[in-house]
């Protein structure tokens, strides 16, 4: 899987929480409002509403490094990798090995990402070229209109057009008003103009210029419409309540009068555009109600408190139930042991969260070995014997000579599998890692560093899964890539009588910047045990805490062989 592939996954999952987010926020508004009507007549309410969501949205983008170093990330792959050794650079992938990677190993859920992301470009696209038609119409509109004296706030623009009065803006407000507006009551037409003006004061159009712009954003999550439908409600309520503070009965009934006159004036609005205008006949009798019973609009500090602190909470529990971005607990909790009944597939031994994927740091030797042997470039257990060159990673001593098979295994020689990978290629090692179901099978950190603290991840089910179908024969190899590879790993017979295969590999974690703590390294142990006919599969993998000074692979695997005698008894 590519770096892309994973951006346009992670896009993906960052859609789906934001119509999480979504539900959640609209939900608690909901619910809020029932408790606290006058929580509706806030635009503050409604705008961070919108704004929490596609918060929401931008942080399940960001990529793992930047929410706080959250997950564990593996860096390298050596037996003594407490040492604090240079990490060397990886070599880039041809372009021909990256597209074949994307092309041949692009899974369903890559294909649904990218459909995803095409879909969203599409709608966005649609979204802001609704705006920008909106805005041309008005910008023509008023080029053929007349300009009028105004002695102070924005000009006004009169036009021959069956329109509602309108403020457009923001940059350069404007009042656009109708021809026929001359025609009704004086008293009405103050009111309508006091109406717009006020919606100026207020700043209205920036509230309604943010709302759309995050709207365009998410477009595709229902909430989003909900919530700007109900800012611009609040906004026009907060107008009314403004434009008739102090007045009379009389001009209230009169501005209430102008609302229906308003209503039978206007032909058409204008769709997308950034502007004030226009009464909707679904909002007309409410807001004439609450002209007509001003006290309705009263707790206005407590509603606005209350949907402050009602939005902070939906944020907060929406973002703590993100996969994405909620504390994990993997860092301090890895520790699995699983044991599996080779013929049967039973699991015999189950202890631990053993669903976590993680690089398979030196572990991955065991299906080099296979693929090499099986591909002709390995020949027995001790050809071919690679010398030693210059440029090689050369981390401990023992890699720094001539290298076989057997003393790559016991040493865990990084180059001298990279080799081997580098001699595949992309096109031959992605369709082994295919026909094996190996772990994510994500070569897109290159042929030669994939499995070292890079792209390639797999969990100890998956290593399980994996080393059954090695023991059982079923990954279509070579009787001899089998063979010499059980003989690449074969350990001491333990003192009742079972003889071990197996193999370790370590990984650091990246601790957080700043900190002071040593590092601390992944640990595993995976492989299996035979006597009497049967074979028990085991994968072991933990964090060390204890030994910093280190690595985390040789520790685990002296442990688990001190008990694994009596393990394998009890099975």
């Amino acid at each position: 899987m590519s770096t892309l592939d994973q951006l346009a996954i992670r896009f993906l999952f960052a859609s789906a929480g934001c119509l999480a987010a979504g539900l959640a926020v609209w939900g608690a508004t909901r619910l809020a409002r029932r408790a606290l009507p006058a929580l509706g007549m806030q635009r503050s309410t409604w705008l961070l509403g919108q704004a929490a969501i596609a918060a929401t949205f931008l942080l399940l983008l960001m990529p793992p490094a930047l929410q706080a170093n959250m997950l564990p990330v593996f860096e390298v792959d050596v037996s003594a990798a407490a040492a604090n050794l240079p990490v060397v650079d990886r070599p880039p992938e041809t372009v021909a090995g990256m597209l074949a990677v994307a092309v041949d190993g692009r899974s369903p859920l890559a294909w649904l990402a990218w459909a995803w992301v095409l879909v969203y470009t599409l709608g966005l696209a649609w979204m802001l070229g609704r705006l920008w038609r909106g805005q041309r119409t008005l910008t023509r509109l008023m080029r053929g209109g007349a300009r009028q004296p105004a002695a102070s706030g924005p000009g006004i623009v009169e036009v021959d057009a069956p329109i509602p009065p309108m403020l457009v803006g923001p940059f350069k407000p404007r009042l656009l008003l109708p021809l026929s507006l001359r025609d009704i009551d004086p008293l009405q037409r103050e009111l309508i103009v006091a109406h717009e003006l006020t919606h100026w004061r207020r700043g209205d159009l920036w509230w309604l210029t943010v709302g759309a712009m995050l709207q365009a954003l998410c477009w595709f999550n229902p909430a989003m419409r909900l919530l700007r439908e109900k800012l611009s409600w609040a906004q026009e309520l907060g107008c009314d309540r403004d434009v008739l503070r102090g007045r009379p009965p009389r001009e209230r009934r009169a501005y209430a009068a102008a609302l229906v006159a308003q209503l039978r004036m206007q032909h058409h609005g204008v769709n997308g555009a950034l502007a004030f205008g226009g009464v909707s006949p679904d909002t007309l009798a409410a807001r004439v109600e609450l002209i007509r019973a001003p006290g309705a609009a009263r707790h206005a500090a407590l509603a606005r408190g209350a949907g402050l602190a009602i939005l902070a909470l939906a944020f907060a529990g929406n973002l703590a139930l993100q996969p994405a971005l909620a504390w994990s607990s993997h860092p301090k909790t890895l520790d699995c042991t699983l044991m599996l009944d080779a013929a049967s597939g039973a699991r015999l031994v189950e202890q631990g969260d053993c669903g976590v994927r993680a690089t398979p740091a030196s572990t991955f030797n065991i299906v080099v070995s296979l693929m090499g042997y099986d591909a002709g470039i390995l020949v027995d257990a001790h050809t071919p014997a690679l010398p030693f060159k210059k440029g090689y990673i050369d981390w401990l001593p023992a890699w720094r000579t001539t290298t076989d098979p057997i003393s790559w295994i016991r040493n865990s020689t990084v180059w001298y599998a990279q080799q081997v990978t580098s001699r595949l290629g992309v096109d031959g090692l992605q369709s082994y890692l295919q026909r094996f179901d190996y772990g994510n099978r994500d070569l897109s950190g290159g042929v030669t560093d994939a499995w070292i603290g890079s792209s390639l991840q797999i969990s100890a089910q998956e290593q399980a899964a994996f080393l059954r179908k090695v023991v059982n024969r079923e990954l279509g190899l070579t009787a001899q890539a089998y063979d010499t590879t059980a003989t690449l790993l074969r350990l001491p017979t333990l003192p009742n009588g079972w003889d071990v295969y197996a193999k370790t590999g370590t990984a650091v974690l990246e601790q957080p910047a700043g900190t002071t703590e040593p590092p601390r390294s992944y640990g595993w142990f995976v492989g299996w045990a035979s006597k009497d006919g049967r074979t028990i599969v085991f994968t072991r993998l933990t964090l060390d805490r204890q030994h910093p000074e280190r690595a985390a692979g040789p520790l685990l695997k002296e442990a688990f062989l001190r008990e694994l005698p009596s393990r394998l008894d009890a099975l």
